[in-house]
């Protein structure tokens, strides 16, 4: 019989930390789940049980993962903007067709590159921020303290950042949208030698409502997964301030793993 003075066998040893690890993350999916169940009922039914969600968390919220994002995102989109315009040009010149590089970089920029970086973005700035201030109210035993005055943790500290996420990132996309593809219009024009007025209607001419509401949908997806991410692993800290840091971490590399598989799985179905 086997027992502690007798270890699992080599490959048993594999085949154990594999079930492990799978129970841990079905358990981590089932505990998304239901979160963001919870956080839909409070949105939709707090003000009938007289428990609405506090406006000015939404509020502080919003400034924080939406108008203090703006210079990083702007700075990054411009840059994305640049690159593909640059890339664009230099391989379509072999077919003789750069001037085709606006419909590539405007589908490009709206329907991939904006949501995607402007999810990783606030991932790595305001997601990372979420699970280390959850991880460290649940080492200090501040969540039970909220449970004992009556007050429920999901519509206190989980509704106001999912409700800013789904508002800001998709605010943020757009935002991501306009600076990207003047960065890009500022290249092509210089380049290619045509006026922004011309590349502006060209833009216009390639790019239709679907495609800008496939980007914010996106967004939208987005930053529900960063949110529900984020409540996950700050609520399974473990330890003082390492078992903080661990978790931060985390759930940065978390959230952009599900934003890119989420990402996949969208182009997928939406192009079937």
């Amino acid at each position: 019989m086997l027992n502690a003075d007798h270890p699992l066998p080599f490959p048993l040893q594999k085949i154990e930390r594999l079930g492990r690890a799978t129970t841990k993350w079905i358990d981590a999916l089932g505990f998304g789940t239901a979160l963001l169940y919870q956080s839909v009922y409070w949105m939709c039914l707090g003000s009938r049980r007289k428990q609405q969600v506090p406006l000015g968390a939404i509020v502080s919220q919003m400034m924080e993962v939406g108008i203090r994002a703006l210079p990083i995102i702007s700075l990054v989109s411009i840059t994305i903007g640049l690159m593909l315009a640059i890339q664009g040009i230099d391989a379509l010149k072999d077919f003789g067709a750069e001037h085709q590089v606006t419909f590539g970089v405007s589908l490009s920029v709206v329907r991939e590159f904006a949501p995607l970086i402007t999810g990783i973005l606030v991932a790595g700035r305001s997601g990372s921020a979420f699970a280390a201030r959850l991880s460290t109210m649940m080492i200090n035993n501040e969540i039970d303290a909220l449970r004992v005055m009556g007050i429920n943790p999901v519509r206190f500290l989980v509704v106001p950042s999912l409700l800013a996420m789904m508002i800001m990132v998709p605010s943020l996309t757009l935002w991501a949208d306009i600076v990207a593809l003047l960065g890009a219009g500022l290249y092509i024009s210089t380049d290619l030698g045509i006026s922004m007025g011309t590349y502006v209607a060209q833009t216009m001419s390639y790019l239709g409502t679907d495609d800008v509401l496939h980007g914010l949908g996106k967004s939208l997806v987005f930053g529900t997964l960063i949110t529900v991410v984020g409540v996950v692993n700050g609520s399974s800290v473990t330890g003082g301030a390492e078992g903080v840091g661990h978790v931060t971490t985390r759930a940065v590399v978390h959230s952009i793993l599900a934003i890119i598989l989420a990402d996949l799985l969208i182009v997928f179905l939406l192009t079937r």
